[in-house]
């Protein structure tokens, strides 16, 4: 779809907005900021009955795509009809693709993900407009805007973050890279693994989500030294971040007579695994789950925190953190951390530097860092002053979507693989 109007940044997100992905949220509020004229696809609706208070000062449109096909099939088929229509030659190199796909992976999806693709042609994309979808997430939003792409011919982009480009399939991976204008990721190892994975010197970007530096300040009164301490983690509950390790911890410290309450911030499909554990290891009393919280109130559990711990590892099939935002808000804060040297988590969490990091699953070394951040407090200082130059060097998002806008404005509307190896930021 090519045209002379104003240019339309077209988002592509798995859902919108969501609690846990506060980073896309602030991320196209600055893009709008910075004269960006964004509109959302989300692939589904929200499933948090709140949204962070940064979502209400976003003007972008939002656009719908149904998630079941049955549902919404007359209205599916429609726009099928009506692009095929007006992108005969596009709806059918795209249709094609579909249908390769799904020869080589037979998944109900692959089908869905044309179909609302062409519902996404119908009902996002304007006449006059000059389109670029970028997708956040390497799986499925990106497969829509891939084929969206092919029907309407607008160039495509994507930002792969953990899960999506570490369990995805490398040979369907290096297809998308291969078809992008350009591809962003958030951590340094991902791009070292992108670029492997490029099949024709598609510029792969390197710019790290960040956070605002206004928001998670951390000036203010810092709690007493001693006990009882306040340990605090924020995190999905879920298996790569390793929160059984961080119990097995605690347990550790328990033992040795710390006396310390726990606060852990966050859902997930392990509650109810970590809240036996938790019961199993006598901690039930010390443990508060508090579910998903706004950042207003995340933000008073940080002011109160003595120490931030996660656990993460790298699962089985691949899937892991990069550099979880929460580890940037909690050194923000000036809160220190203790945390596991895997992925990416050593691009900012670096042993003795601005953290104390042990390998994944080793319950007696986390709780031995956190038992030192608790009462070396020369230590302590050091690192909380080293991680937050650090995070202010390198993690301030109006910063980095300034570096994100520099690099759709050079690359947006280019062609795939017209550029050589992309620079790192």
């Amino acid at each position: 779809m090519a045209g002379c109007g104003k240019p339309v940044l077209v988002m592509v997100l798995k859902g919108y907005p969501r609690i846990s992905e506060t980073f896309i949220s602030n991320e196209i509020l600055l893009l709008e900021s910075l004269g960006f004229t964004v509109r959302i696809v989300s692939m589904r609706k929200p499933r948090e009955d709140f949204s962070h208070a940064s979502v209400g000062r976003i003007r972008a449109e939002v656009v719908y795509l149904p998630e079941a096909i049955l549902p919404a099939l007359p209205r599916l088929a429609a726009a099928a009809v009506r692009t095929l229509a007006a992108h005969p030659r596009g709806w059918l190199r795209a249709a094609g693709l579909m249908l390769r796909h799904f020869i080589q992976s037979p998944k109900s999806a692959t089908v869905k993900h044309l179909l609302q693709a062409g519902l996404l042609c119908q009902e996002a994309l304007r006449p006059g407009e000059s389109p670029h979808l970028h997708a956040h997430f390497a799986h499925s939003p990106t497969s829509v805007a891939m084929y969206a792409g092919l029907m309407c011919g607008a160039p495509v982009s994507f930002t792969g973050h953990a899960k999506d480009v570490w369990t995805q399939d490398p040979v369907r991976l290096a297809e998308k890279i291969g078809r992008a204008a350009f591809v962003v990721t958030c951590t340094m190892a991902n791009v070292a693994y992108l670029k492997k994975l490029s099949p024709n010197g598609t510029p792969v970007f390197g710019v790290y989500h960040g956070i605002d530096l206004s928001l998670f300040a951390g000036g203010g009164a810092r709690p007493a030294n001693g006990p009882p301490y306040r340990l605090l983690t924020v995190a999905r509950l879920t298996a790569k971040k390793g929160l059984d390790t961080v119990l097995d911890a605690l347990a550790v410290l328990a033992g040795q007579g710390i006396d310390f309450t726990y606060d852990l911030v966050g859902a997930g499909e392990d509650r109810e695994a970590l809240a036996r554990q938790a019961a199993r290891l006598g901690l039930a009393g010390r443990v508060r789950f508090h579910g998903a919280l706004p950042h207003e109130q995340v933000l008073e559990l940080y002011r109160a925190a003595h120490a931030f711990v996660l656990g993460c590892r790298v699962l089985p099939n691949g899937d892991r953190d990069g550099v979880p935002n929460v580890v940037v808000e909690a050194m923000a804060m000036g809160v220190p951390v203790a945390a596991t040297d895997v992925s990416a988590l050593p691009e900012l969490a670096r042993h003795e530097e601005t953290a104390l990091t042990c390998p994944p699953g080793d319950a007696k070394a986390l709780a031995a860092n956190v038992a030192r951040l608790l009462t070396d407090f020369g230590l302590r200082d050091r690192l909380t002053g080293a991680a937050r130059e650090v995070v202010a060097a390198e993690f301030d998002n109006a910063a980095n979507t300034r570096r994100l806008a520099a690099i759709f404005a050079e690359y947006a509307g280019s062609t795939p693989g017209a550029f050589a190896a992309g620079r790192v930021l």
